[in-house]
């Protein structure tokens, strides 16, 4: 198990050094939202373009650990391109993952009225390489930081906010 558990600090630690669709993109026409963890000081900024129901362009920025860094970049990198539901499904996935330790303590994610998604790390790819941080509940909100600016994103475009630079 230490050899997938090095594989996964490699693919963690490559994210973080080199993070994929790092930089800004012009608000309008994408989609802005900030999202902000207060425990550790972690912030990000997503940026996000849709079009004809698919996410064709996405950006983020920001600063914090290795964990809310390389999660956005990974997250950047498997919902580019995608169609919005995918992209939905991919969040859901994700943070169900994320959620097995606050599940089991009755904690944020315990009271979703969403059904509980079960997951397979063999469905996520790269970001199976996250798991491991449910044994450390204080960086789970690093991990899903990026994924709830998404979500919130998502929400907004579908209800038609507009964004604010």
């Amino acid at each position: 198990m230490a050899g997938l558990e090095d594989l996964y600090r490699e693919i963690i630690l490559d994210h973080y050094r080199s993070p994929r669709n790092r930089g800004e993109l012009t608000v309008p026409p994408a989609h802005r939202v900030e999202g902000f963890n207060p425990l550790c000081g972690d912030e990000v900024v997503v940026y996000l373009q849709v079009e004809d129901g698919v996410v064709t362009d996405l950006a983020i920025s920001g600063q914090g650990c290795s964990i809310s860094q390389a999660s956005a970049s990974m997250m950047s990198a498997t919902v580019k391109n995608k169609p919005v539901e995918a992209a939905r499904t991919l969040i859901r996935s994700f943070k169900a993952m994320m959620s097995i330790h606050e599940q089991s303590l009755g904690g944020d994610d315990a009271d979703t009225k969403e059904e509980p998604v079960t997951v397979s790390p063999d469905d996520l790819g790269e970001l199976a390489a996250l798991q491991g941080v449910v044994k450390f509940p204080v960086r789970i909100k690093c991990a899903t930081l990026s994924w709830n600016a998404l979500a919130q994103g998502l929400d907004e475009i579908a209800a038609g906010v507009p964004s604010t630079s």
